[in-house]
């Protein structure tokens, strides 16, 4: 069964992933990276404020435990299954590393750069692109986000 076939299964992951940001007070986003055989190559979640490192999110995380491993930095025949619709940077990231695939649950209105603001990851201009899914598993990985920032609302942060 091909990764995208079992996308549900792999997003799952991705949410426990995003799960385990909030025990160190990180936005939860999760993400896993699968091979062609189907087996995972690395998992991650944000780690921005447990790093204090801007560039910490979950997928650039992943592709950098993965490159590691691989000893390569190419993942073409790899997909990515992460729980919220990646940033610009982080779509850019997927590009740069040829990710083959992208599957992600929720959208990103306020930054999302593969459907919502932008389809950096479709942009015929440069020299990668890869197929991509959006909204799998897409209420549990928007209720885990949601739950999130009301309750950094009720302690009075942003």
């Amino acid at each position: 069964m091909s990764p995208l076939e079992d996308a549900e299964r792999w997003m799952r992951v991705a949410l426990e992933e995003a799960a385990l940001a909030t025990t160190h007070a990180d936005v939860p986003v999760g993400a896993v990276l699968v091979g062609a055989d189907g087996r995972e190559l690395a998992r991650a979640h944000n780690q921005r404020e447990l790093l204090a490192d801007p560039t910490a999110h979950a997928e650039v995380l992943v592709l950098r435990a993965a490159t590691a491993q691989r000893g390569h930095w190419r993942l073409d025949d790899a997909t990515l299954f992460v729980s919220l619709e990646p940033c610009l940077m982080c779509a850019g990231a997927l590009i740069n590393a040829r990710v083959g695939r992208l599957v992600y649950g929720a959208t990103d209105a306020k930054a999302g750069a593969v459907d919502s603001l932008y389809r950096v990851t479709q942009d015929l201009r440069l020299n990668h692109r890869l197929e991509h899914r959006g909204g799998v598993l897409a209420e549990p990985a928007a209720a885990l986000l949601r739950q999130f920032f009301t309750a950094l609302r009720a302690q009075g942060q942003k």
